[in-house]
């Protein structure tokens, strides 16, 4: 479960404890001013660390501004859960790779099954679980008009993929997003 209340025009999130995505762990600290991933917001940029008595105990939050929106959100520092450094270059042509092989069976079952299986991997944070989500939408656009939920699924999808494969690897988001449409024209 996630608690979220307004506190001063910044988005505070707390996880229980639970069973942690090790895809999500971090292993090391981040610095004012890196760029990371917040699973279900995106690619953001560390702009301070406050600390907050939370229990009658003190923590310490980064505050992390959301690129795509200017969101802010704060993730206690010491979380096994909740953020990942942004992929590294030499990871991304393995993103492309996935996005690139077309030779997958099409799940056509109904979107409702579909919206539900998309949007579990699409909170997991992983790049590859949220390419392989765009690729399977896609595809599907291939074969028929796709809904308005799947469009703004489709959207999404593609903006968090751009926004981050964007700043790791320094090329102008225009750029990444006409690969991965010259991939399906």
């Amino acid at each position: 479960p996630v608690i979220i209340s307004q506190q001063r025009d910044i988005l505070f999130v707390l996880r229980y404890k639970g069973i942690a995505n090790s895809s999500l762990r971090s292993s090391h600290m981040f610095n004012l001013g890196d760029h990371v991933v917040c699973p279900g917001h995106g690619v953001g940029q560390i702009c301070s660390v406050d600390s907050k008595e939370l229990n009658g105990e003190m923590k310490s939050f980064y505050i992390i501004k959301v690129v795509s929106n200017g969101m802010k959100v704060m993730i206690p520092v010491d979380s096994k859960e909740g953020l990942r450094a942004l992929i590294p270059s030499t990871d991304i042509n393995g993103v492309f790779e996935l996005l690139k092989d077309q030779n997958v069976k099409v799940d056509m079952s109904t979107w409702n099954r579909r919206h539900r299986e998309y949007t579990l991997k699409v909170k997991t944070g992983s790049l590859l679980e949220i390419a392989d989500v765009l690729r399977q939408l896609l595809l599907l656009k291939m074969t028929k008009k796709l809904s308005f939920g799947e469009r703004k699924m489709l959207d999404q999808c593609k903006e968090l993929i751009v926004k981050e494969i964007s700043l790791a690897s320094g090329t102008a988001e225009g750029d990444v997003s006409e690969k991965i449409d010259s991939m399906y024209t």
